[in-house]
């Protein structure tokens, strides 16, 4: 496309201010657990950057399966130690974090070898096993828990392992077709198999819970006897060999289940508990669904700042008809366009900085605040996927036409997505868990009122924000209370479904005051001036956009004036506005390398199917110019 019309950003001869690249360096050592960067994520980002990494569409879907696989063997080799990856919920969570960005389906593949199998065998008696194999990924591992009939149920699972009092071993077996293990990925590709089988374990025909097995599914030669393996049809998302298992009576020898305090097998084959309850034991022998739900936090964060890089960096190459006959304008340069990439990005922000938060809440937490710590990583989970989604929809709007190819990687994004949001439990359903929990096992920890009037309140001011997110928390909570307690008596379906609204809205105002909390602690922080500027910003935009929703609540209980109702969307505007100029800087914090960003035409100007280069009006003289009005820190 040959312009040779005036363009309203051609360079100029004098100097451009420019950003300073210690502002980028701040943004991303405060984004990237900062004096830990190196150790946490330095490794999985200079993996990704590899050439073995690019993406390859010419692939048929099971060719990419096998790329996945082939690529997980990249990712084990270097791993200086995979145990130590699976005891280490940092190190996890950025794997997933930083494979995202450029394979979906290794994504998962890393969170069932490494977190569900190899974390669940040393969360029991993994270290008195031999684990050679696992480690060296000889043989791969899986994990197979739901069950056709029972997903968010699982805990009604029908899979049985009987006690042969006999042999000293078990029968595992699949007593009905709903039954059959949905959907692990269980299939020949990739090698050999050995996968952890959730299976209740009978023992002269009392049944004791539900417990792992540990039990070989294949070797080279194909599927082991007695096992059936039919793969699934191909899903949404980037392929993954996902199949429906069943056992026909497989005998396991007595070390395949996996013991520990909460189940043992005592010399006369009686289960020894410190749990008397077999909810809590099944509970208790899949607690890496835990950690596998900050890997999908992680997950989600990571995507949502590639999908956010690459909508950015097309906004400012991409140019649109000028306000002027013969004149061009960067798409960058309007409101409607920039303005929605901003909220996007300060939930983002907002998103990264909740997720290390919660890492770092859970690698740290005692046993006496685990059930608080656990339902804050499944709030965190199920908020951060849905906001993803959310914001990889927007960049891909944002990106026309282009966006809709799988070669510019938005569209692969937006299906793969929704695995994230449904795995690792479902996320209403956690939701829901959260809030039944939260109706009266949680208190709104406001922050202490200023002496200042209410009227004399501003929305400049980033802790009256706070007080108005803790607000409608409040709110929603004293309305879920009021629907539990009004509720038809001796109807408890009746009661929750009057309830359930109200709670749910309570979940999720917890979630963005986290998130936002999270976000002015990292501003808080920053030490570089224009680091803080735009974190301060960012936080700004964030909490006034989540208010905008509830402004009648909280005018309603008196919390909010007339005054502030009516300057709410102004200040929105304001902070746009002061942050628009950033939006190149706030995406080169993310840190993606160029090597896996240039694979995919958007993101260096080009179009799908279309060679040519971009005007010689580039997006840097884009950003150096549209920098060069952009207000700077008071």
């Amino acid at each position: 496309m040959n312009r040779t019309a005036t363009c309203l950003t051609e360079p100029r001869t004098e100097p451009v201010p420019q950003l300073p690249d210690r502002t980028v360096g701040e943004l991303a050592h405060l984004l990237f657990d900062g004096e830990l960067r190196d150790e946490i994520h330095t490794d999985w980002r200079t993996l990704i950057a590899e050439d073995a990494f690019r993406p390859r569409h010419d692939l048929t879907p099971k060719e990419r399966m096998a790329l996945s696989y082939e690529r997980l063997r990249l990712v084990n080799d270097a791993t200086a130690d995979p145990l130590a990856l699976a005891y280490d919920p940092h190190r996890l969570a950025s794997l997933h974090e930083w494979t995202g960005v450029v394979d979906s389906g290794l994504t998962t593949l890393t969170g069932i070898h490494y977190n569900l199998f190899l974390g669940s065998l040393l969360d029991h008696d993994g270290f008195q096993r031999d684990l050679t194999d696992f480690a060296s990924l000889h043989r791969t591992g899986t994990f197979l828990c739901t069950e056709l009939e029972h997903g968010n149920d699982a805990a009604a699972l029908e899979t049985t392992a009987e006690f042969d009092r006999e042999s000293g071993g078990f029968i595992l077996h699949t007593p009905t077709p709903g039954a059959a293990k949905f959907m692990p990925n269980t299939s020949v590709t990739g090698g050999p198999k050995t996968a952890l089988v959730a299976a209740r374990l009978m023992a002269d025909g009392q049944d004791e819970g539900a417990f792992l097995f540990l039990t070989p599914l294949s070797d080279e030669a194909g599927i082991l006897p007695g096992i059936t393996v039919r793969e699934l049809p191909q899903r949404m998302g980037s392929p993954v060999d996902h199949c429906l298992t069943t056992f026909d009576r497989v005998w396991l020898p007595q070390t395949a289940m996996l013991q520990s305090q909460h189940g043992r097998l005592d010399d006369n084959g009686e289960l020894q508990s410190t749990l008397g309850n077999r909810r809590k034991r099944f509970l208790r022998s899949i607690k890496r669904v835990t950690t596998g739900k900050l890997c999908m936090s992680a997950a989600a964060v990571g995507v949502s700042r590639t999908a956010l890089t690459l909508a950015v960096r097309h906004a400012h190459y991409r140019h649109i008809s000028g306000p002027r006959s013969g004149q061009w304008a960067p798409l960058v340069a309007q409101r409607s366009h920039h303005g929605r990439l901003l909220e996007a990005m300060a939930t983002t922000y907002a998103m990264t900085f909740l997720h290390r938060t919660v890492v770092s809440r859970w690698t740290e937490h005692q046993e006496a605040d685990r059930n608080e710590t656990e339902r804050l990583v499944a709030i965190a989970k199920s908020w951060s996927t849905w906001q993803a989604r959310d914001i990889i929809i927007e960049c891909r709007e944002r990106c026309g036409a282009q966006g809709l190819f799988t070669t510019n990687r938005l569209a692969e994004l937006m299906a793969d997505i929704e695995g994230t949001i449904t795995a690792e439990g479902d996320n209403l359903v956690i939701c829901l868990k959260a809030a039944a929990e939260m109706i009266f096992d949680h208190e709104v920890d406001l922050p202490a009122t200023r002496a200042l009037p209410l009227s004399e309140r501003t929305l400049n001011d980033p802790a009256f924000l706070q007080e108005l997110l803790g607000g409608v928390e409040e709110i929603w909570q004293t309305r879920a209370r009021l629907a539990l307690r009004q509720g038809k008596k001796g109807d408890p379906t009746a009661r929750w479904n009057a309830t359930s609204a109200p709670a749910l809205e309570m979940v999720f105002a917890h979630a963005q005051r986290q998130a936002a909390k999270a976000l002015l602690t990292a501003a808080d922080r920053a030490t570089e001036p224009q680091a803080r500027f735009l974190l301060d910003g960012l936080g700004r935009l964030f909490q006034l956009r989540q208010l905008s929703k509830h402004t009648g609540d909280l005018l309603a209980e008196e919390r909010m004036t007339a005054d502030h109702v009516r300057a709410l969307p102004q200040a929105v505007e304001t902070v746009i506005a002061e942050l628009a100029p950033h939006l190149m800087t706030l995406v080169d914090a993310f840190d993606i390398p160029e090597e896996a960003l240039s694979a995919y035409p958007l993101a260096r100007g080009a179009y799908v199917g279309d060679d040519l280069a971009v005007p010689p009006h580039t997006a840097a003289v884009t950003l150096r110019r549209f920098a060069a009005s952009a207000p700077t820190p008071g």
